[in-house]
Parts: structure tokens; sequence; C-alpha cells
């Protein structure tokens, strides 16, 4: 088992936290240090449908006073102090309603601090902190809708949109929208229209159309201006194509951006200009640069898609110099962080920032001036400073944290001696402080989830295990807290299924099982991402086969190692997650006591035959059309496998207990699928628990149907594996 040291699981040595590797140097494996444990707590005894309005303008809101903790700590004072244990069980609401104090962002001068909050029976709202004077205000709430993404213009304008919490997916008949607001709550503007009206204070000429978006790159921060994109589509409403725009958010004024036609991903220069972008077709995927100096678009490189070339990159960011960086695994098996020479067409010799047992994902830390440091992520999230002033802070601020993983954010410019410090663990979800750098102090702020009691969590690790044909399975294992053997466990599988299942940190789902008393295994079977190309290729057409296999091995290895109670496992998962759960229990049938489907894929075959998911999918067509051939089963070719590896075609053979759960408007794994499958086992399996939710889609966006779903788990299990 891989140990994840203390609380702040990184790969650089201990006494070395944050230091400079050069160019080709690999980040070193973590050493072994299974004394060091994560510290806990001591227990001690002791209406949808109208358009949005502002209704909260530059006043002091008394929530923000239940939000923000005036709560500080000197670096001679010490780490937080522990709260006692509390005996009763974490209500499902703490796991499964909206975070209370979320996305928490410096201005780009550092001097103010803008958050989304939200409480019980409110709307979220945002709120503006002026860190000098501490005076705090709302300045955006919206009557019949919540504060979605936001980000700052400038040092004073804020721009966000808009989505609504209380209605489920089926009931979402508007855009986003697109709105503006000074920091002090004035010259609120609604940029975008959303559904179909304006407000009085809206031109209508000047309203963008209710599909446009934010841009995720926020441009220089050094206007009034701000990026969007304008979705197309064609006359069947599918996806055609994206427009970029810039927009004047005082104004409403817009402007197209020189931009290459059919584009699906667009990078911007430290000057706010489009500079490369990408496009695809069935067969191939281009990258486009504009060169500065003529404003003329030329193919930079193309590549075929599903296809791992030895050349093969793509952008990450462009770096306050113009210098553009890019991931690329370069001819070997992970993926590591390079810059790329745009006028010689190559990347640089050696990566600026490899990892040994992962592929690199992340972003730059950067200021107006210069690259401060790399986010990456191994078993989780750290950060290489190549800042002597940031590396100071990061150790600063690790000493006052611990317990923690602590991500420190710089203001983009001027010379605020502050940074903003998300922190958390596998038990703690998520705390927000500015770290003075003169004063030595550290500021509490707010906490995502303040229901949660860390000494009721459960403790993370990521671990190995060997599949049955020698391949090396990550798997993450969480263990209720001091509890460690013969336990009933719960093999949750993660969807996608070529994405990373997960990292290091608090998890709703596996905590919300670890505190009801069982582990939780969930492995990263072959197909998934971020663990190498070997890993990620040996999943290609194994869907019910060797994928499936990983999935029991791991079982298995958690049996033998006297974690889990062989007679009492059960395996859960949605979409391809569901997928396995219904092939898990028709392969081993003796592995598993029980399973639990949500909106899982019951027939591949369904996913081409039926034409209302084809035409009306939230996935691409290319990767319908041609991905999926390639990666998943071809219809024709693999016809006898795709019918083998059917829980559809086999559900007569599923005998043990099974809560499946569907969301009626799903357009990525259609109602139908559960439908079909739910008349099929029901035939010979009388113990079958069926759930619809009308309005939902691929997955629950209601916070009480999260809580509703989540209290029939908890219910399932305790009658199948529980203790009773």
């Amino acid at each position: 088992m891989d140990r994840i040291p203390g609380g702040r699981p990184r790969l650089e040595a201990a006494q070395e936290p944050h230091r400079l590797l050069g160019p080709g140097r690999e980040v070193p494996r973590p050493p072994d240090r299974p004394a060091l444990r994560r510290r806990r707590p001591t227990p001690r005894a002791t209406s949808p449908q109208q358009p949005p309005r502002i209704i909260v303008n530059a006043l002091s809101h008394p929530l923000l006073r239940a939000c923000v903790l005036a709560c500080t700590l000197s670096l001679a004072g010490g780490a937080l102090p522990a709260k006692a244990a509390a005996t009763a069980l974490p209500p499902l609401a703490a796991f499964f309603d909206n975070e209370t104090f979320s996305d928490a962002k410096l201005s780009p001068d550092g001097n103010f601090l803008a958050a989304r909050l939200c409480t019980e029976g409110e709307r979220a709202w945002l709120s503006v902190l002026d860190i000098n004077t501490r005076q705090l205000k709302v300045v955006a709430q919206l009557r019949d809708a919540d504060i979605g993404q936001f980000e700052w213009v400038n040092d004073h304008r804020l721009v966000f949109n808009a989505h609504d919490s209380r209605s489920a997916q089926g009931e979402q008949f508007y855009g986003p929208g697109l709105y503006a607001v000074e920091r002090d709550g004035s010259k609120f503007r609604q940029l975008a229209d959303r559904s179909g009206d304006v407000t009085e204070t809206t031109d209508m000429r000047k309203m963008l159309p209710w599909n446009t978006f934010m841009l995720d790159e926020t441009g220089p921060q050094d206007s009034d201006d701000y990026y969007a994109v304008n979705t197309k589509y064609d006359e069947q409403y599918r996806f055609n194509n994206l427009s970029l725009m810039r927009v004047n958010t005082v104004t409403g004024q817009s402007s197209h951006v020189e931009q290459p036609s059919k584009w699906r991903d667009i990078w911007l220069d430290q000057h706010g200009q489009a500079r490369v972008a990408s496009m695809s077709d069935s067969e191939t995927q281009t990258l486009s640069y504009r060169d500065p100096a003529s404003g003329a678009w030329r193919t930079l490189a193309v590549f075929k898609r599903y296809d791992t070339e030895a050349a093969r990159f793509w952008p990450l960011a462009f770096g306050p110099d113009g210098t553009l960086y890019v991931v690329s695994a370069n001819g070997k098996d992970k993926q590591a962080l390079y810059t790329y020479d745009l006028a010689a067409g190559r990347l640089s010799g050696e990566p600026l920032l490899s990892l040994p047992d992962f592929d690199f994902t992340g972003k730059l830390i950067m200021d107006q001036h210069k690259l401060l440091g790399v986010r990456y992520t191994n078993d989780a999230e750290n950060t290489l400073w190549f800042d002597p002033g940031m590396k100071a802070m990061q150790a600063a601020v690790d000493a006052l944290l611990p317990d923690t993983i602590n991500l420190l954010t710089p203001a983009t410019r001027g010379s605020a001696p502050r940074v903003l410090v998300r922190a958390y663990s596998d038990a703690k979800p998520g705390t927000y402080y500015l770290y003075d750098g003169q004063a030595k102090a550290l500021t509490r702020l707010g906490l995502s989830r303040p229901g949660i009691e860390p000494a009721q969590m459960g403790e993370q690790n990521l671990v190995r295990y060997p599949a049955r044909d020698g391949l090396t399975i990550p798997a993450w294992l969480t263990l209720p807290a001091g509890k460690s053997k013969h336990l009933p466990m719960v093999v949750l599988v993660h969807g996608g299924p070529y994405v990373r299942g997960g990292q290091w940190g608090w998890d709703a789902e596996a905590q919300f099982l670890a505190s009801r008393g069982y582990a939780v295994l969930e492995p990263e079977y072959r197909g998934s991402t971020g663990f190498g190309t070997q890993h990620f290729h040996a999943g290609w057409k194994q869907w019910g086969l060797k994928m499936q296999d990983d999935i029991a091995d791991g079982t298995r290895w958690a049996i033998a190692q006297g974690i889990a109670d062989g007679k009492r496992v059960c395996i859960a998962g949605a979409s391809y997650g569901g997928y396995a759960t219904l092939m898990g229990l028709v392969n081993d049938p003796d592995l598993y006591r029980c399973g639990i489907d949500w909106v899982g894929v019951t027939d591949i075959n369904l996913l081409y035959t039926d034409n209302s998911w084809f035409d009306d999918s939230a996935m691409s067509s290319e990767w319908r059309r041609y991905g999926m051939r390639r990666l998943v089963g071809d219809p024709d070719q693999d016809a006898a496998q795709l019918r083998a590896t059917s829980p559809l075609v086999q559900a007569a053979r599923i005998k043990q207990p099974l809560l499946l759960a569907y969301g009626g408007v799903d357009r990525r794994v259609p109602l139908v699928h559960g439908n079909k499958f739910r008349d099929a086992v029901s035939a010979t399996n009388k113990d079958v628990e069926w759930v619809v939710y009308p309005k939902e889609g691929h997955g629950w966006v209601l916070p009480e149907n999260r809580i509703d779903f989540w209290g029939r788990v908890e219910k399932f299990l305790d009658r199948n594996i529980g203790q009773h």
C-alpha cells in the first residue's frame, strides 16, 4: 500500500518541499514514510421561468457574518485548535447540499476578494471583501437564479453568469446569461440574453444571444473588456461552430475577434490576442497559429485523432513573455510539461516538469511579468514554485496548516503582500484563508462545507495492486475513521471511462459511505487516463473484459489483504461505472452481494441504434461516429463481443439485489437503457429497486434529489451488507 505521508502528499522530499527542478529533471518519487500520518483532531469530552433581476446592490449582508470568521493565526501561534468529535452521524445534506462558500478569487491587484456564498433557502450571491478595510458587500444576487461562474475583468469590475440550482436539467430552459457589475455593486449590466427578456437598463440592440458563454481565459485584465464565446447550432440544433467575441462589460458593445473557422479550443496570449486554435474532423486534429506580426493563421501541427504519436502535443497556456507551454508524451509513456518553439515548430529538448508515475496535468501560475510556478497533480495537487518569495510563503503557510494541502494563489499584478489560500485534505472539504506575508498572519474566510466534522471522516490512500495479466492498477482506498480490517466494502467504479477517477482529497461519495462504516475501493482500471499511454491504451475495446477483470482483481486484493469482508461487498457506479456494476454482477456473482447502478449504460449497441440518443446526444458527433468505434467497439466488426458484454442481453444471470436510478431527460445515457434493463432483470429477479428522477439528466443537479438518492443507497447497503 502506498501510504500518503502526513497531511500534504507530495513527491518532493520532506526537507525540500519546494525546490526548483531544472530542465529534464523528474520530480522524484516520495520516500517511504509510514510513520507519518494525517493528524486528526483529538476527541474531547464535552420562479424559474422569470428573467433574473438584481435585488441586492452594494449593501452589507447579515449572512456574511456567518461565513467570514476573524480567526488569525501567527507563525508563533501554531495550528488551528481541534474540534470535539461529534457522536451522531453527519447528515446527508452535509455531503450533498450545495457548498456554502466557494470559488474565492483575488482581484488582479490583490486588494479585493470575491466569492460565491450560499445558505439554506437563499440564492447563491456574489460578495466582495475589501481586504484593507475589511468591509464586506453583496454586489450581486438574482431573484430567480444563482450566481454561477465569475471572474475579475479588472481591479474594479466583475463578470458572471447564472444557473438555477432549484431546477433540474429538464427544467433548465434558459442559457447562463452574462452580467457585469462593479466591485461596489454599481453599474450592473446584463450583457447576454437568458430568456428572451431584458432588463430596463439594457439596450436590446447590444444584447448578446442566449447561447453566449464565458471563455475560460480572462485575458490581460487591463481594460473593461472580457472574452465570450457564441455557440452556433445547425437547423437540427446540433453543434456547428464557435465564435469568439470581445465584450465591453460597461457599454455592452461587442466585437468579433480574428479567429479561424470551425475551431473547438482557443488560447490567448499575454495581450489577450487569439494565438492558437484547434480544429478537428473525423480523422485529424489540427492546431493553427496566428503570427502576431502578419496576423495570418497558419497550420502548426496535424495529428491523427484517437491515436498517440511521438510528436503529439496539446497547448496549455502562453506565458507572460509569449512562451507557449504545452503537454506532450514526446515518445515516452507519460505526458510532461514542455515549452514549444513557435519559430522552429518543435518541442523544447527536455521537459520543464515530468512526473515518474503520472501524466502531467496542471496549470501555470503567473503574474504580469513572469512565471511564478506550476500547479500539478500526481497523487494529489502540488505546487512547484520558481519564485523565491512564493516558495517562502508556501513554507510559512504549510507550517501554520500542517495537515492539509495548501494551494496558494497570488494576485496577477500589484505588490500586495498577500495570497489566497485554499486548504483541504481527505478529511477536510476546503477552507479559504488570506495569508499576509508582512504580518505573517493567516485569516480564515470561510468553509465550503461547515457541516462536515473532520474527525468523522475516513482516511484515504493511494494503493496499487496487480491485475491478473500483471498490469499494475492504482486505486483509491478510503477507510472509516478508526477502522481498517474485515469491513463491509463498496467498490465504487468511476464513470467516463476514459478519464482519471480521482485524486487525494475530500470526496463526498466516498466519505459519505465511509461515515456509514464502509470501506470504499475506487480502482483506476485500465483505460483510465493520467497514468500513462500504456495504461490508457490497454483499456481500448475492453468494456466488460479486461477493464472488468481489473475491478474484480482489486476486490479480491482487498479481501486478501483483510480489509474487506468477502461476504459483504457491493459494487456501485454511475454511467460507465453503472455498466461495470451490472457486468460485475454478471461475471462475478460470488464476489458481489449487491449492486447499485445509476445512469448506467446497459447495452453498448443501444448507443448506436437508439436514434434519439444519436441525434440529440450531449456527446460530439465525431466521438459517436468515430471515437466510439475505436475505443469502445464497432457494432459491425465487434458484434459478437458487444453482445457478450451486454448487461441487457445477460440480465437473467443477475440474481443479486439491485438499486437502479436514472434521469428522465438524460441525453448521454437515455432512459431507454434503464427501462429496458429494468424490464429484463425484473423478470427473473424480484429484488430490484427502481427510481427515476423525471427532470434530471446524466446525474443529479438538485440537492434534494442527491440527498434522496444517497438516502436510498444508505438503506439499500444496510439491508444487504450492513450491520443491521
